[in-house]
């Protein structure tokens, strides 16, 4: 089938949206709307504008926190495969943060930097940044010697085995810890609206359930959820334009 892995994802949003439908229906809880009644929320929002508002606030700290991430995680785990001395100072640093709860150190950031911007960028950095860090490490590291020995083989320059070999055998393993950093991300930046000042989305998921408008709630949760397959997507398109030659499928395909 041509159009398996498309068929395959509009079946399962099918079942799953049918199961929300059916549970709102039982109920499962008083606080548990219907798939229907929160996709009404959710164009209602989206018409009177409110939607919109709140993501031109959400998607400040989104954007910069997971562009600094992306950035300088790819960078620092490309070295740390590279160097075992550099690994041995920074690796370790990233493991804490990636194990360390992130809302006992939310507070320690809104002291630092106050309730603006810059806390908001840093909470999405310390989500994204250790799992893009640690995934490019490790797929660096486990680059097969054959391809580096067959590069030196034909004189090949470090910069150019790094180019040219490294990072394209390593690129599935670094895709996925972008996306990966990226759906983090995503949890973070509505984590510090949720934490340090309601603003944006997070802004109308609290109040929402404060005034038990729960269509709206999960309308905007939904929102959020969309918004990040809709990047992942792009960022697998990229993927393969960037690597259309080393593209090894994924579980959906």
């Amino acid at each position: 089938m041509p159009n398996r892995p498309l068929f395959l994802k509009l079946l399962s949003a099918v079942i799953v949206f049918g199961a929300w439908e059916i549970a709102g229906r039982i109920p499962v809880s008083y606080a548990f709307p219907t798939f229907i009644e929160s996709m009404q929320a959710l164009f209602r929002l989206a018409l009177e504008g409110t939607l919109f508002t709140a993501y031109a606030e959400t998607l400040k700290p989104l954007v910069l926190g997971v562009a600094i991430s992306a950035a300088f995680g790819i960078t620092l785990g490309l070295w740390i495969g590279l160097s075992a001395r550099f690994e041995w100072l920074f690796a370790p640093v990233f493991i804490v943060m990636q194990a360390a709860p992130l809302a006992a150190l939310i507070p320690l950031l809104v002291m630092a930097y106050g309730i603006g911007l810059t806390s908001k960028v840093f909470v999405v950095c310390i989500m994204a940044m250790p799992v893009i860090v640690l995934n490019t490490a490790g797929a660096v590291r486990n680059t097969p010697v054959s391809l580096k020995e067959m590069g030196r083989s034909f004189l090949a320059s470090d910069r150019e085995i790094i180019l040219k070999i490294i990072i394209p055998a390593a690129s599935p393993v670094i895709f996925s810890g972008l996306r990966l950093g990226i759906s983090a991300g995503f949890i973070g930046a509505i984590l510090a609206e949720l934490k340090i000042t309601p603003t944006g989305v997070g802004d109308i998921i609290s109040y929402s359930r404060s005034v038990a408008d729960y269509p709206s709630m999960y309308a905007a949760i939904f929102s959020i959820i969309l918004l990040a397959v809709v990047f992942l997507n792009l960022l697998e398109r990229l993927e393969n334009a960037l690597f259309e030659g080393n593209n090894r499928g994924y579980v959906s395909d």
